[in-house]
């Protein structure tokens, strides 16, 4: 039997078809369903807008008083110790220490009125990253297998990749719930199974982990292949689920070893120092060019979590004007503004949304430290592309910014929008290994007005 590049087995499926019928095991789809969303077809009446994500996760908060939602207005003990700068946002000044952000702030589209009601960060997490309460007010949480999944893991598995990379990359970090504690919940498969995972890729030291996607000595694209074939006709003849997890395992591993788009993406030495040094030298300057490269090969979201713990970056309970100053908004000026730069320049902002959040905001009130708390009663989300409105804002906060004071949307409905955006509706049939009926985001509504 003459090999092909597709990993095909014995009986003439492709690893692709094979991906697919696993899926369709693990979720109980219907297959048009699956096929549909895979063209870009309507799924229960819906077109995607977008055909990949980029999500930036600013984990443990980012302030929303100290960046692009400014009070200057507010009395001492609360106002900012920066000032506000003119943007190319009509009535929208923003941070002046986010001046390039000023300027491509044009493009996107501001939602200031989210909250959810979860103040620990491993719940807010969970709650942000899949619209889904916890139930729980502190304590460690843990990924557990029964989660809700992650955006990612349900776009990878009802929007599967139409080239052979991986749907679904997580990078630099899994983020822990605290220094050496358990990954925080959100950013794995969940009830959907590991196989539904992301692919990581992981900080070393200051630079990032790129994996090796060449098959090791002696082992040929035709041998990788042979060993794929073999392997679908092993698994085919198992009918239990843990044998269809490690087939797709197997089939991605395949996809990664033969796949000159995934090998190329990883390829960060090929962009010009210009646009290197423009992202900015760091570990999340360079991670967001992998998340445009990553895009181009066709992987289907994203997520860039800022933090290697809850408490490492974004959670600024002392020094909080210290550390968004020296440490945190340079790099997020930069790496952002060149992104959605990058993106426009090469045509493909229109249909990638990226989307850049906490899991919670920052209290109005400064504390002893210098510091804000947390305070999930108000905070901001920033979208751009994918079909969103340009130079928008989306409801409001109060005059000091306590809550929502116009257009109040939750997590949940954030979620919904990243959903709605990509084509995912939320009536889309999902069962769990139980065949019990799972529902992506009970609580939640797209912001259709984000829209354009």
């Amino acid at each position: 039997m003459t090999p092909s590049p597709d990993c095909r087995g014995p009986v003439g499926l492709s690893r692709r078809t094979m991906l697919q019928i696993g899926t369709i095991g693990a979720l109980k789809l219907g297959l048009p369903q699956l096929l549909a969303a895979q063209d870009n077809q309507p799924v229960n009446g819906l077109r995607a807008r977008a055909d990949s994500c980029i999500l930036i996760f600013l984990n443990g908060g980012p302030s929303h008083l100290d960046t692009w939602d400014m009070k200057p207005d507010l009395p001492q003990g609360m106002r900012s110790e920066f000032q506000p700068i003119a943007s190319t946002m009509p009535g929208v000044p923003v941070c002046e220490h986010l001046p390039r952000f000023a300027r491509a702030i044009s493009k996107c589209t501001l939602v200031r009125s989210v909250h959810h009601t979860e103040v620990a960060h491993a719940p807010a997490v969970y709650t942000a990253l899949t619209g889904i309460r916890s139930n729980v007010r502190a304590g460690i949480l843990g990924a557990k297998a029964t989660d809700q999944p992650a955006i990612g893991s349900v776009v990878g598995a009802l929007r599967p990749p139409t080239t052979h990379v991986t749907p679904y990359v997580l990078l630099p970090y899994l983020t822990a719930e605290g220094a050496g504690g358990p990954p925080q919940p959100g950013f794995l498969g969940g009830w959907l199974g590991k196989s539904h995972d992301p692919f990581l890729v992981l900080a070393n030291g200051p630079n990032l982990n790129l994996p090796s996607l060449s098959p090791g000595q002696g082992m040929t694209t035709e041998r990788v292949q042979d060993r794929g074939r073999l392997l679908d006709g092993l698994n085919r003849s198992m009918a239990q689920q843990p044998a269809q997890e490690m087939a797709r395992f197997q089939m991605r591993a395949c996809d990664l070893l033969t796949s000159s788009a995934a090998q190329r993406a990883f390829q960060l030495e090929q962009e010009p120092i210009r646009l290197r040094d423009a992202y900015g030298r760091n570990i999340y300057g360079q991670s967001m060019l992998l998340a445009r490269r990553l895009v181009e090969a066709g992987v289907r979201l994203t997520c860039v979590s800022w933090a290697p713990d809850a408490n490492a970056t974004w959670d600024t309970h002392g020094n909080n004007f210290g550390k968004l100053k020296n440490d945190l908004l340079p790099p997020f000026d930069a790496s952002f503004t060149s992104l959605v730069n990058d993106l426009e320049d090469r045509g493909l902002l229109e249909r990638t949304l990226v989307v850049a959040m906490g899991e919670i905001g920052r209290t109005p009130r400064i504390n002893a430290q210098a510091g804000r708390d947390h305070w999930e009663f108000c905070y901001s989300v920033l979208m751009a592309g994918g079909g969103t409105k340009r130079g928008f804002v989306y409801g409001s906060s109060d005059r000091r910014g306590w809550f929502p004071n116009s257009c109040p949307v939750t997590a949940s409905d954030i979620v919904a929008t990243i959903y709605h955006a990509l084509g995912i509706p939320a009536d889309v049939d999902l069962r769990d290994r139980q065949n019990r009926p799972m529902l992506l985001h009970p609580e939640g509504t797209a912001i259709h007005e984000v829209f354009a």
